[in-house]
């Protein structure tokens, strides 16, 4: 349960905990009439009732409530005369937004060390021993090879160059912005425009969705088509509010 989630029924307060905190801060109740220790007890009996800890916000709380105790402590107890000045409350609600600043920058760090820990999760390691093969000749027998076929053999493999893979299986992917720029660039530069002859070589896929781009431009009212006879050519026109609109 966060700390800011607290619900708060105390004789100078009834509210959730954060906003306790924020007139507190505010010096709009004053902290020496607060129950401190009615808070932690309705802490502990909604962790009951959740049946759950969760050490995150666990740990927010107690934060929070020890500097509220020394904040307390200092107002209730005696002053006494020192050469050390006690802090104005000015300076004490400034000490308390400190250590709270602070308490979230541990908090941020060790939640990027979670993050951290859960990605190494994927990774097991291990020590194994040295295969039987290498076990043959001890390192200190072992003598430094100059043979030029040898080397060769032993480090041709890294610098041959990998064969193309294979991508026939991965399907391409057309973008409906780009046959769009496509048709306008070419309709800006011609007064017409056969579909076979611009696009005939292109693949069905990329076909297909030039035949949206094109509809949506009709539909804009950049553009309009002409098909004389069925399966007979496709030309293509800009309108003259395309036209105006490029001028």
């Amino acid at each position: 349960m966060p700390v800011a989630d607290l619900d708060l029924e105390l004789d100078v307060f009834a509210g959730p905990f954060d906003l306790l905190m924020a007139v507190v801060l505010r010096e709009g109740v004053n902290l020496a009439e607060v129950e401190l220790g009615e808070i932690v007890v309705a802490y502990i009996e909604h962790l009951e009732e959740a049946g759950e800890l969760d050490l995150e916000s666990a740990t927010e709380f107690l934060v929070l409530i020890a500097a509220l105790l020394e904040l307390k402590s200092r107002l209730l107890l005696p002053v006494v005369e020192s050469d050390e000045e006690m802090p104005a409350p000015e300076e004490a609600v400034e000490e308390l937004i400190a250590r709270m600043l602070e308490y979230r920058r541990y908090h941020d760090a060790a939640g990027y060390l979670q993050t951290l820990f859960e990605a190494g999760r994927d990774y097991l390691f291990r020590n194994a021993s040295l295969p039987a093969e290498f076990r043959r000749v001890s390192i200190d027998a072992a003598r430094p090879v100059y043979a030029g076929a040898r080397l060769a053999d032993a480090i041709g493999g890294l610098l041959r160059m990998p064969e193309t893979p294979d991508t026939s299986h991965i399907r391409p992917t057309v973008s409906l912005d780009r046959r769009l720029s496509v048709l306008r660039d070419l309709l800006r530069r011609r007064t017409s425009l056969d579909f076979d002859d611009a696009f005939g070589r292109e693949d069905r896929l990329t076909q297909a969705v030039t035949i949206f781009a094109l509809l949506e431009m009709h539909k804009r009212g950049e553009a309009n088509w002409d098909q004389s006879e069925l399966f007979g050519p496709i030309t293509i026109t800009p309108l003259q509010a395309a036209k105006e609109e490029v001028a």
